[in-house]
């Protein structure tokens, strides 16, 4: 990518045009998150999600009126490749008022100020993204930023290079955790976290992640993947001498995150879905208005490292993987 792609940024008070990307399988961010947007029609987003993904409409249709859309800011266009088709896409511009469906990706450079890549997918997210970047567009890619260290060489160097990139899990911006990410004096040392998860390491991993990542920082040095592929259980140790074990898999519910330190312990539960997805949501724009992402690239960098590392300790038997092995560069 060359520097004379990017366009002015940022983009203050003007009105916001954006893209959306989407599905992947298992995943209907681009219909949550566009009604968030947007708005939504409740009888249109009942008959689309109401059965693959009957927790959206749950949690949207407990949110007053209010709560609904960001100031001058709009999704006006929308594609699916990959999983869904236009079909699809054409469901979900109906249930959150998007006035353009386009058959390919590109169709909307030049339509729009800024794109989110609504896909949970690590592998893909380079090629999904690789036109936009070419043509200056500010992107929000959902997690895992990616999957392997090939793509996140690739992703580092186009933000070296002036791309202008966010990445982030929901759950950093849980509504029970924010005060322990600024604040757990109370507790003293953290000695062991346990951040479990529903789902896959490779998709749903990053949350388990980014759950924990704001109570610690940067400084984790290895992980060790030891369960199955579908039975995830990765253990992750930190330089304060923390050890975080994240369990996952099908069919079993969280209890939350449990820290556990020289003075207390605490067994945090979140169940707002709508405050971390629409704070995520509302942090991008606030970076498209101002510059300021909501947190450090570097710290992406670093977690999606610890994503990475589980992998490659998976495919090697569990071996301990350092972040080190994995370079951004």
């Amino acid at each position: 990518m060359k520097k004379d792609f990017i366009k002015p940024f940022p983009l203050y008070d003007r009105p916001i045009r954006l893209g959306i990307l989407g599905m992947t399988q298992g995943n209907a961010h681009p219909f949550s998150w566009s009604a968030m947007i947007n708005g939504y029609d409740k009888d249109e987003m009942y008959r689309w999600t109401h059965e693959l993904y009957p927790a959206i409409v749950t949690y949207l249709n407990k949110q007053p009126c209010e709560t609904i859309g960001i100031p001058d800011t709009s999704i006006t266009h929308i594609c699916f490749t990959g999983y869904a088709d236009r079909e699809m896409a054409e469901n979900c511009a109906r249930a959150t008022y998007i006035p353009n469906v386009v058959d390919h990706p590109e169709d909307m450079i030049g339509h729009v100020d800024a794109i989110i890549c609504a896909t949970d997918i690590g592998a893909e997210h380079v090629d999904r993204c690789r036109p936009f970047i070419e043509a200056g567009l500010p992107i929000f890619i959902d997690k895992p930023l990616t999957d392997n260290e090939q793509d996140l060489q690739t992703i580092v160097q186009w933000v070296e290079n002036g791309a202008r990139i966010c990445s982030s899990s929901s759950k950093r911006y849980s509504k029970s955790l924010e005060p322990y990410y600024t604040n757990h004096y109370e507790l003293g040392h953290i000695r062991h976290i346990l951040s479990p998860m529903i789902k896959l390491w490779d998709t749903y991993g990053m949350h388990a992640i980014e759950t924990m990542y704001p109570l610690l920082g940067p400084g984790f040095e290895w992980v060790e993947y030891l369960g199955t592929y579908e039975k995830p259980m990765v253990h992750i140790y930190h330089n304060s001498g923390c050890d975080v074990d994240i369990p996952m898999g099908y069919n079993f519910c969280p209890n939350g995150l449990t820290i556990m330190a020289q003075y207390g312990s605490r067994v945090i539960t979140d169940n707002d879905t709508f405050y971390g997805f629409k704070k995520q949501l509302d942090l991008f724009v606030h970076f498209l208005r101002t510059g300021e992402p909501s947190h450090s690239f570097s710290d992406t960098i670093e977690m999606t490292k610890i994503l990475i590392a589980g992998i490659r300790s998976r495919s090697e038997g569990g071996r301990r993987v350092y972040l080190t092995e994995i370079k951004e560069r």
